[in-house]
């Protein structure tokens, strides 16, 4: 039986960038009296607060002890944060910093600046659909994450600006080119996420089985870009068992079939 169930964000538990579905927050609560259970993603801190622990707290009512068990991988991995339970009720404060891998000044200038040339060349820089207070590129500390047309875009707007990955394919090519010591990769509907060489999900997965003590056969991971040049792929080439899905619903399918055999 796994003992740890890891999950991509975007479009394997929510609509992207979108808090999770109540389905999947009631799911995830069942799960959490059986699995260790650990999103890992590109996304900040704080998006892993909104978009997943605030929904297990307002409509599943997962406690402080279950919590203990739900375990963030921020950042694809390069930062952890574990709740500390305090017996007072549930606490954002209580999160702990576990480790964190920082990108230098210097590299989070590079990236930026090959990706922003990157996507000018190519026409597909787009800062006129922005809206106010949004922006197109983003320090994630330990990571730069390109979203095209920002983090505050519609749904409707994000799904349709590059379904088919074409257009990211083409700015990551020739951001390859401009800054070849960093690694660029396809996530969400409209992310690429900049990494040092080896920082992606790779290392994130490396270490929850340090710091859960577990084998690479205990752990079931959920992702959408499971194919070659998708942020989920270097779990695959790890070895993982894995489900490929393409939308909540996928995912909610399979932890009810998990569930019931359990």
């Amino acid at each position: 039986m796994k003992k740890v169930l890891s999950f991509d964000i975007d479009q394997t538990l929510n609509i992207a960038k979108t808090p999770i579905p109540e389905e999947i927050a009631f799911l995830l609560s069942d799960c959490l009296k059986h699995f260790e259970i650990c999103p890992i993603s590109g996304q900040k801190f704080d998006q892993f607060l909104i978009q997943i622990v605030d929904r297990l707290i307002e409509v599943a009512h997962v406690t402080e002890e279950q919590l203990s068990h739900f375990h963030l991988f921020v950042a694809q991995g390069t930062q952890y944060y574990r709740y500390q339970p305090t017996g007072n009720g549930y606490d954002a404060a209580n999160w702990q910093q576990v480790y964190n891998y920082p990108l230098t000044d210097e590299q989070v200038k590079k990236i930026t600046e090959a990706i922003e040339s990157a996507a000018k060349e190519l026409n597909f820089w787009e800062a006129d659909q922005l809206l106010p207070g949004d922006e197109i590129i983003e320090n994630r500390l330990s990571q730069v994450t390109f979203s095209a047309l920002g983090q505050k875009a519609g749904t409707e707007a994000k799904y349709a600006w590059d379904p088919d990955c074409k257009k990211r394919e083409q700015i990551v090519a020739l951001a390859k080119k401009k800054a070849p010591e960093f690694e660029f990769e396809i996530g969400g509907t409209t992310s690429i996420n900049a990494i040092t060489p080896g920082m992606n999900k790779e290392f994130g997965m490396t270490k929850l089985l340090e710091y859960l003590n577990v084998e690479l056969k205990d752990v079931l991971y959920f992702g959408d870009m499971t194919q070659p040049g998708g942020n989920d792929y270097p779990v695959v080439q790890m070895g993982f068992d894995y489900i490929t899905v393409r939308s909540h619903e996928d995912t909610a399918f399979a932890l009810k079939g998990i569930l019931a055999v359990l």
